[in-house]
């Protein structure tokens, strides 16, 4: 094994990335690709568990490109961190299997966030698949793969890591010591907010900013942006905390005696929300050029995506292979088949003789 640490996290195939995608977790890949040995998944088999019809099935290959191309755009380098396709790693499968035994139903039905996901497919109690259950269970057998020791995630998904730590620490009491226990690493904004103050940014509520976005969409999105509902003119004074403008303000400007300067102007109503959001929209697009330029070279290079998902999977493949073998040794199961193939073997032997 690397004498680095591993790092395991991803995203579903289920189109282009935003900003609370980068806040939540691509930021902290970036600085650690360096530092750890990394390991991001296309994590396809989990868009099955509330999308399991052949349509969407069939629209994966767009939406896997697409999500590569934006892991390359933003700075994921392939050189240093291996891309996968979560199916084509077969032995995650078998160890799926062998976790669901290590944890009790009442323990992954709790997560709230099971629910949230049924919620937003539309399915009531009666219609939610063991598969989206097992979601969490699912997500362990992706974490303890490369048996990684740090999983970057969005505040949504810590609890799901917490799961995985449980799953590590039962089997490791079980069978010996074979899983580090990893720790979750939360980004700078756990939870971006919509555009229309919703609680989280969402495509589904159609409240995003994506990464791809171009710049006359970025002025548009940012021009629609709620502030402070209290504030019907410019020279009221207005709320700076919770307001979403000032919220991708911190995130996302890196000019802070500007974003200072509109902070105080604002509390005092001596700026109207056309201003901030002139240099939001600004800032925002310094932040995303760079971004767009190296997808739009990325797409053009054809074939290229394919090749670096290729090539990781085929990393990905060998070092589960490598963990399924020390999960079945340290459970003894790879004893029952050995003694079992020799016996064969033997009498087979014998009657030939």
């Amino acid at each position: 094994m690397s004498e680095k640490k591993r790092i395991l996290t991803g995203d579903r195939p289920t189109g282009r990335l935003h900003l609370g995608h980068y806040v939540g977790s691509l930021q902290n890949r970036l600085r650690l690709q360096d530092e750890y040995e990394c390991y991001f998944l296309i994590a396809d088999l989990h868009t099955l568990t509330t999308r399991p019809e052949k349509v969407h099935i069939e629209a994966l290959r767009e939406n896997t490109r697409e999500l590569v191309l934006d892991y390359l755009a933003v700075g994921i380098d392939p050189a240093k961190s291996t891309i996968y396709l979560q199916s084509a790693v077969h032995a995650v499968y078998e160890m799926n299997l062998f976790f669901e035994m290590l944890v009790t139903l009442p323990r992954v039905a709790r997560l709230p966030s099971i629910k949230d996901m049924a919620k937003a497919a539309n399915m009531d109690d009666e219609a939610i698949p063991f598969g989206l259950v097992g979601y969490p269970v699912l997500q362990a057998a992706d974490i303890l793969m490369p048996r990684s020791h740090l999983v970057p995630v969005g505040k949504d998904n810590e609890a799901h890591v917490e799961v995985t730590r449980e799953i590590a620490r039962r089997f490791n009491n079980y069978y010996g010591e074979v899983f580090p226990i990893p720790e979750s690493m939360i980004g700078d904004v756990p939870t971006l907010v919509g555009t229309d103050g919703q609680a989280k940014m969402s495509k589904s509520l159609d409240n995003c900013i994506l990464l791809s976005d171009d710049a006359k969409t970025i002025e548009k999105r940012v021009r629609g942006m709620f502030t402070d509902p209290n504030r019907t003119r410019a020279d009221i004074p207005g709320k700076v905390e919770g307001n979403p403008v000032f919220i991708y303000h911190d995130a996302f400007n890196p000019n802070r005696d500007e974003v200072e300067d509109l902070k105080t102007r604002y509390r005092e109503g001596k700026v109207g929300d056309v201003e901030v959001k002139a240099k939001l929209t600004a800032a925002l697009n310094t932040f995303l050029d760079p971004i767009r330029d190296r997808r739009r070279q990325f797409e053009e290079d054809k074939g290229y995506v394919e090749e670096v998902l290729y090539e990781g999977t085929l990393r990905a493949v060998e070092i589960a292979d490598e963990t399924l073998k020390e999960v079945k040794k340290a459970m003894g199961l790879t004893g029952i088949w050995n003694r079992i193939s020799r016996r064969a073997r033997d009498r087979k032997r014998e009657n030939q003789e």
